[in-house]
């Protein structure tokens, strides 16, 4: 039995009660950090040394290549959500499938994937589907649960596809390639959406009037000046989304790189469609640097928590509490995804990858688990975070555009059969590896054949003779 004293699972404590209590996390963070640092230095149980490593952090952090990906890639999506391009897709897809029952939450599920690999995150696609598909839906009789759970489900699943900021932030966390995290990620996106369509199919089987479909006089006929607007309004988005991750996964380009290519696209498709404005510039940039602002600051409060907390050997009491759980890996995998849909309630996904990530990898790979792996199934099971009731993020964005006669209930319960279906491909995941690993083992170069010839260069005679 180690004893690690009592400072470390106190120091841990302290921080849950922070968050419990709704304290600016990035400040707690750092609070807790350096309180316990003074406190351990006095009582012999901290070594003051740790401390001056302090400044490297903080000016590691602010020259991660890596993490300059996020505001290129958040400037992408804002560009793109904001130029209309969501409106094209969702109406000309709401006709599409306007014939059926659900025909409205087919189009919202399918443009909503669609619209998460544009913009990169959740609050942009759930703000965008919202105003725009929940007053059809209320106009055309859907019941308002069902309307509510697929606006927030179809923007939440942007968390989970690349090129995700989330999966950004957990390849640097865990220290691997933001390529083959997004490659890992492409069989559970898939498998989400269809999750999510076949739903729509077990309703509208059981409940079709819950989701009528459009009466005749709001179709359009069918033809060929529908498809093409489809398509004008989706083609040039996944052209942009797979030249930007198609470098990436082909080791063309940096993830830096391919974020600055990708932002430079979207001006040039808002352009495209005549939408490029300097107030919508304006309105990008402003958004981009409050969430990089955001994460720089809980990035340093939390490289205060964890520096002081391994340095009075947190890390080592983690890892024994569970390595020691029954059931080895399955035990450990079940433990820590329970443990992560629970703090979700609490925690926004930047602030569990920050703070709870770095105790939890050091563990897995003693384990023996892929860490890739591990972390597209923590990333499947933190969707959950933006629709969990109370507290998602997702429906209270839901309820900050919904009209006034859409209740709270509605969104709250309207979410859990939704919540229900993320927890499912969770379990996929873990009982079905390949899911992930798939797309990473026939993308994978082939080291042993790459052939580096330098040309030899014949260096004319050295004249000693020096007059």
């Amino acid at each position: 039995m180690f004893d690690y004293g009592i400072f470390p699972p106190l120091m841990f404590g302290t921080m849950v009660t922070f968050m419990l209590f709704g304290f600016p996390v990035a400040f707690s963070l750092a609070a807790v950090g350096l309180f316990f640092g003074i406190l351990g230095v006095n009582t012999g149980h901290f070594d003051p040394a740790f401390l001056q490593a302090l400044p490297f952090r903080f000016f590691g952090i602010v020259s991660n290549d890596l993490l300059l990906s996020i505001p290129f890639f958040t400037f992408m999506g804002a560009i793109l959500e904001r130029c209309g391009l969501a409106e094209d897709l969702l109406e000309g897809t709401g006709q599409l499938f306007g014939k059926i029952p659900g025909g409205l939450a087919y189009a919202v599920i399918l443009v909503g994937a669609v619209l998460g690999a544009i913009t990169g995150t959740v609050a942009a696609s759930v703000i965008a589907m919202g105003v725009i598909s929940l007053p059809i839906m209320m106009r055309y009789g859907y019941d308002m649960k069902l309307a509510t759970g697929v606006i927030a489900a179809s923007g939440t699943i942007t968390q989970l596809i690349p090129p995700s900021l989330v999966l950004i932030v957990l390849a640097d966390q865990l220290g691997r390639s933001v390529g083959d995290m997004y490659l890992g990620a492409i069989g559970p996106s898939i498998l989400q959406v269809i999750i999510f369509l076949l739903y729509i199919v077990f309703l509208s089987f059981i409940r079709p009037n819950a989701m009528p479909p459009l009466p005749p006089e709001a179709r359009e006929p069918m033809g060929w000046k529908l498809i093409s607007r489809v398509l004008w309004g989706m083609i040039p988005s996944i052209v942009l989304i797979f030249l930007v991750l198609g470098t990436i996964g082909l080791g063309l380009a940096t993830p830096t790189e391919a974020g600055a290519m990708g932002a430079v696209g979207a001006m040039v498709l808002a352009a495209l469609h005549r939408r490029l404005t300097w107030p919508l510039v304006e309105q990008a940039m402003a958004s981009t640097m409050r969430l990089t602002a955001m994460v720089v600051f809980i990035l340093v409060g939390s490289t205060c928590f964890s520096l002081v907390f391994q340095g009075m050997d947190g890390a080592r009491w983690i890892e024994h509490l569970l390595t020691g759980l029954p059931g080895g890996v399955v035990g450990f995998l079940i433990f820590v995804n329970i443990f992560v849909f629970f703090l979700a309630f609490f925690l926004d996904f930047f602030e569990i990858a920050f703070i709870i990530i770095p105790l939890l990898a050091p563990v897995a790979s003693k384990l023996g688990i892929d860490l890739v792996w591990f972390g597209v199934l923590l990333c499947v099971n933190m969707q959950t975070s933006f629709m969990h009731p109370p507290f998602g993020f997702a429906l209270f964005y839901l309820r900050g555009i919904a009209p006034p006669e859409v209740k709270s209930s509605d969104i709250y319960w309207g979410a859990i059969p939704w919540v229900a279906m993320q927890i499912i491909l969770v379990v996929i995941v873990i009982y079905w590896p390949g899911a992930v690993t798939y797309w990473i083992s026939t993308t994978k170069v082939d080291t042993s054949k790459v052939k580096i010839e330098i040309p030899q260069i014949e260096l004319p005679p050295l004249d000693l003779n020096i007059k």
